[in-house]
């Protein structure tokens, strides 16, 4: 079901997209970026910008993220020595808790 879900949506999120570049397929505005003016751009080649502009954001600060994380885990790693069933009796037979690690 939740395959299913999953196509459903996707197609709804086409079907969108293509019913918004039909019926704005004739519409143009003008984009003042700043430096430079652009005119007559089409409403769908602004959309679509938007939204790939919008994943590069998002890519951005999702990779920033990861790497913070990345660098948390391995100065915890260095910190706290090997891992559990390492093959280190000495580490693999600390408790933890109630829980005795074997």
């Amino acid at each position: 079901m939740t395959r299913f879900a999953g196509w459903l949506a996707l197609a709804a999120v086409v079907v969108l997209g293509a019913a918004f570049a039909v019926w704005n397929a004739g519409r143009v505005v003008s984009i003042d970026l700043g430096v430079v003016t652009l005119s007559r751009v089409p409403v769908t080649y602004v959309a679509f910008g938007g939204v790939v502009v919008g994943m590069g954001v998002v890519l951005a600060a999702g990779i920033n993220a990861d790497l913070k994380v990345r660098r948390l885990l391995r100065e915890r790693h260095f910190r706290e020595g090997p891992a559990a069933g390492s093959g280190d009796p000495a580490h693999d037979e600390r408790e933890q808790g109630d829980m005795r690690l074997e």
